[in-house]
């Protein structure tokens, strides 16, 4: 969020005084200037990972964090172990929201960050409620080539395609945007500050969605509007830093 914050600076005008003998002696004249600098304000932002702690999150109906997640250099790393399903959310919920991260991906891998996510034991995985936003390398693994539209990184994962590809390969940093606005009903993704994806949150544009997509007869898929965020246990390495949200 960006705001305007008015600056005063007291400009000092010094005039020589006729007496010579008194050369030293300054009259002051006080002359206000405004002016106007944008400034960028990040009070509304907060860390849901700062490369410090997992404070705030922890395994999929667990209490605690999955041991195949780690820390390193203040990054968040995933590790995969003998067995699937290691998915973390975060311990709040979000509605309205704009979630900020970087992420990388290792050579043909394979994550995702879910949001909404409704947490029910009925539910074993993360992505039984929660929509997906891909993390793929596009370059080798193979949904980007089977179905390049609709599996891209980036993408509404089986449901809104990437207007480009902007993603940077495996081993590299990307930056993404999430927004998610039931207020006016939009969303949308940025890579790497291009806006690749737009779609509806909810009402019939979202349940059309939804219908055309391999989630159509999923019972719980995409229904909640309030729900937590999620990270990915898909079977490959991944990272992630400096994860941030702010409330819409």
């Amino acid at each position: 969020m960006k705001k305007l914050i008015l600056f005063t600076v007291v400009a000092i005008a010094f005039t020589a005084c006729k007496d010579k003998t008194k050369e030293s002696a300054q009259a002051e004249e006080d002359i206000e200037v405004n002016t106007e600098v944008e400034v960028e304000n990040d009070s509304d932002w907060v860390y849901l990972f700062d490369g410090t702690n997992f404070d705030k999150w922890r395994g999929y109906l667990k209490d605690e964090m999955h041991p195949e997640w780690t820390i390193e250099d203040g990054v968040m790393m995933f590790t995969p172990g003998e067995e699937g399903g290691k998915n973390i959310i975060t311990k709040d919920t979000f509605t309205n929201f704009e979630l900020s991260l970087e992420w990388k991906i290792s050579e043909a891998g394979n994550s995702g960050i879910f949001w909404s996510v409704f947490e029910d034991p009925k539910y074993n995985e993360a992505y039984q409620t929660g929509p997906e936003i891909q993390v793929l390398d596009n370059e080798r693994h193979p949904d980007a080539k089977a179905n390049p539209k609709f599996h891209q990184a980036g993408a509404l994962y089986d449901m809104v395609q990437p207007e480009q590809d902007v993603c940077k390969p495996a081993g590299e940093w990307n930056h993404c945007v999430l927004s998610v606005n039931h207020k006016t009903n939009e969303g949308s993704v940025t890579l790497n500050g291009t806006k690749i994806v737009s779609f509806p949150v909810h009402g019939e544009a979202w349940d059309a969605l939804v219908a055309n997509s391999k989630f159509k007869d999923w019972e719980g898929f995409g229904k909640h509007k309030t729900g937590h965020i999620g990270l990915q246990d898909h079977s490959d390495k991944v990272w992630f830093k400096n994860i941030k949200i702010r409330n819409l």
